[in-house]
Parts: structure tokens; sequence; C-alpha cells
């Protein structure tokens, strides 16, 4: 491979790079923005990101074919290293300024820093692969940064409305921001809902069951009832014909009707508990997978008063749905974490945020 090829293959890492990166941003930003035009655009961009770190890793094997990658190791660290420095900060953006309001302008005006800068990585490896005569990689980066233009634009368009929020809430006094339209509280109602239609499909099913266990039992003693006339029928015409033979015919059909229904109706009654045992156990799991899913809802969206005079992790903390601080924890340090775990112990008790810093604090 030339030197070129070597060059051309070290920008296209470093724009995956990027775009992985930018996932993990976009998932964060999605769990605090608000139904509306502005987490529509986030959630459209987050599937175009993940297009795009997926085409990038195409487009490195086929460069990489037959290629000793030892000499592209250092550039391509220093790559993954600064994106990851860049990018790790933004969760923590989620907790700054004095509102939702605010939060979620700021976060805006974040992601335009950051399609700025995706649009000068793809036009600096656009460049690079036309000078050394890499059509297809060239092609490649001039459509992703056509999305990434695109995306700039729309957050730009949006960054006006999001100021007048603010103005409303921080100057009129007029807040607009609801937490309960985030993302991250719609994902718990969609968990809420998924668990409701798992418990009224269980019912569906054990009231089914029990209608066919009901049919089956009259059915049987249907049969069972014709059987026995019919024996007696036959009993009667071979006691006409031979009073002995008839008197023994008789006894016996008599007999073999008395089994066969007292089998029967033994079969009814075991198929009717059955059916009983079922809708009573589909009963009480859709009641437990109901009253679960509700407890984890309640715990999500309670903001239970706290002590005001005690220490938090960061200003804004108890602003924060457990989602949200979830998704910071996934990049705080040790501190952070531990200063996290000691406030909910003493304050809140959340058990969505004592989950992930008990283990990581017993771990230190």
């Amino acid at each position: 491979m030339s030197r070129a090829q070597t060059k051309v293959l070290q920008y296209v890492k470093e724009a995956r790079a990027s775009e992985l990166a930018l996932v993990r941003v976009l998932q964060s930003q999605i769990a605090m923005t608000p139904r509306g035009s502005l987490r529509s655009g986030l959630e459209k961009h987050l599937q175009e990101t993940r297009d795009h770190a997926e085409r990038l890793r195409v487009r490195a094997g086929e460069l990489e074919h037959g290629f000793n990658p030892i000499a592209l190791a250092v550039g391509v660290a220093e790559a993954v290293t600064g994106q990851a420095l860049a990018l790790a900060k933004t969760p923590l953006d989620l907790v700054r300024g004095t509102g939702g309001e605010e939060k979620v302008l700021k976060n805006a005006k974040d992601s335009s820093a950051t399609e700025a800068l995706e649009i000068a990585t793809y036009t600096a490896l656009e460049r690079m692969a036309e000078l050394a005569g890499d059509t297809k990689t060239a092609e490649l980066a001039a459509s992703i940064r056509e999305d990434e233009e695109q995306m700039l634009g729309f957050l730009l368009e949006e960054i006006p409305t999001l100021t007048e929020a603010v103005f409303g809430a921080d100057v009129e006094g007029d807040p607009s921001f609801d937490p309960a339209k985030t993302g991250a509280a719609d994902a718990v109602r969609g968990a809420a809902e998924a668990a409701g239609d798992t418990a009224d499909s269980a019912a569906d099913a054990a009231k089914g069951a029990a209608a066919d266990a009901k049919s089956s039992a009259k059915g049987a003693a249907a049969s069972a009832k014709s059987s026995a006339k019919a024996a007696a029928g036959e009993a009667k015409d071979t006691a006409r014909r031979t009073a002995a033979g008839a008197q023994a015919a008789a006894s016996t059909a008599a007999d073999d009707a008395g089994r066969t229904a007292g089998k029967v109706a033994d079969d009814a009654k075991d198929a009717a508990g059955s059916a009983k045992a079922a809708v009573s156990d589909a009963a009480d799991g859709a009641r437990t997978t109901a009253k679960d899913a509700a407890d984890d809802a309640q715990e999500a969206a309670a903001t239970p008063p706290v002590d005001p005079d005690a220490e938090k992790p960061w200003a804004g903390y108890d602003e924060l749905s457990v989602e949200e601080v979830r998704a910071v924890l996934l990049t705080a340090d040790a501190e952070t974490t531990a200063q996290v775990d000691a406030y909910e112990r003493a304050n809140r008790g959340r058990k969505g945020i004592l989950g992930v810093t008990e283990p990581q604090v017993q771990s230190a």
C-alpha cells in the first residue's frame, strides 16, 4: 500500500471513530429532549450516524485488504483518543443550565459545533482521497458530508425557537419543558404499555383455554348420553327376542354405560380443574407483571423531596431522571460515581441509580 493510500485509510478510521462516539451523544440528548421537531431530527440523525459508521467500516475493510496495519497503528490510536476526549464531556452537558429549556438549547448548540467538526472531517477526507486518486472514498465522504450539512442547517433553524423557550422560562416565569415528555419518560411508558399488553394476551389465552375445556366437557357428556341410550335400546330388543339372554344383555349394557359415563364425567371434571388453574396462574402472572412495570415507572418518574442543604454530586442533579443520571454515569470517573452513590443513599434512594453505582463503589 502506498503512502497516499495509508493516509486515506487513516482519515477513514478517524471519521468512523467520530461517528461511533456521536451515537452515544445523540442517545443521551434524545433521552432528555421532549417530543417535537428537535427530537424527531435527533432520532433521524441517530439512524444516519449509525449508517455512516457502517459504510466507513466497510470501506476501511476494503482499503485494508492485504495491508499490514502496524504502519497505521499510531495515527489511528491518536484519532480514537482525540475523539473520545472531545466527546466524553457531552453527557455532562446534560446537567448544565437553570432548567430543562436551557439544557436543551445548550445541547443543540453543542450539536451544531459537533456537526461543523464532522463537515470539516469529511471535507478533508474527500480532498485527501481525490489527491490519492481514490474516487470511491471521495464519493463516500461527499455523500456523508451532505447529511452532516443538512443536520447543521436543521439545528440552526431550531435554535431561535429553543432560545424563545429559555426566555419564557427564565425571564417571564412561564416554563414549557415537561420531563414527562422526554425520550427517557417515553421509554419508561413504552415498557409499562408492553407489560400491559402481555398481561392482556395472557388473560385472553386463559379465557380461550377455559372455553375450549367447557366445550370439550359438554361434548363428552352428550356423547356419553347418546352411547348409554343406544346400549339401552339394544338391550331392550335383545330382551324381546330371548328372555334369559335379554336380562343378561341388559345388565351388561347398563354396567358398561355406567362405567363410560363415570369415566367421561371424571375426565370433564379434570379438564375443568385444569382450565381453572390455568386461568388463575395467568391472572396472577398478569397482575405481577403489571405491578412490576408500574413500580418501575413510578420509581423512574418519582422525585421525592430531599435535604436542600445536602451536597449534590453536581449542580442541577435533582432535576435529572433516573435514566438521565445513568447516562451521565456511563462516562463518570470513580469519584463522581462514589458521590452519586453516597447522595442517593442519604437522600433519594433510587434503585435504578444505586444498581449502577453500588457494584462500582464496592469494586473500587
